[in-house]
């Protein structure tokens, strides 16, 4: 880009500008940058949720674990659309626990009291976890219909008739 300045600032002196700095930047990768979203928010979703015994780089192959220790300037080499039968039933599972946590910590929240998501969840409004669990199942390589029809099901079980009918 080119950068059209005044002449009053052309004698000034003093440190790099600002914007003079950002422009000089490395681009960074912005797949690389995507993977390591998933990853922060799986961990957020383990820890928000309280789910035990995941271990969330056993959600990645070993291309995607690599990629997670790289600059993230640098070009990696991340996981292909083919993926292991295994690796792809862990990822599923995972995304079910996600839900099913969610809709359980909702149901249990409003038996004690009528409290509404976003008042159990002061910090997160707005923040649907059945949805988020839905759209990283399109970049975990898993059916979002699936984890829809599981949030359904869970709504079913726990009595919450009026929003599985939505």
């Amino acid at each position: 880009p080119v950068l059209d300045t005044e002449d009053a600032w052309v004698s000034v002196e003093g440190p790099v500008s600002i914007v003079e700095l950002a422009l000089e930047q490395k681009r960074i990768h912005y797949p690389l940058v995507e993977h390591q979203f998933v990853l922060c928010t799986i961990l957020y979703a383990i820890m928000r949720l309280s789910l035990k015994g995941v271990k969330p780089l056993s959600l990645f192959d070993s291309k995607g674990r690599n990629a997670f220790f790289k600059d993230l300037t640098s070009i990696q080499l991340l996981p292909s659309g083919d993926m292991d039968p295994n690796m792809l039933s862990i990822r599923q599972q995972f995304l079910l626990k996600v839900v099913s946590a969610a809709v359980q910590t909702l149901c249990s929240s409003q038996k004690d009291r009528e409290v509404s998501e976003e008042d159990y969840f002061p910090f997160e409004k707005g923040k649907n976890w059945p949805t988020l669990a839905a759209d990283l199942a399109q970049y975990l390589q898993i059916s979002e219909d699936l984890v829809r029809r599981h949030y359904v099901c869970e709504l079913y079980s726990y009595g919450m008739d009026h929003l599985g009918e939505e």
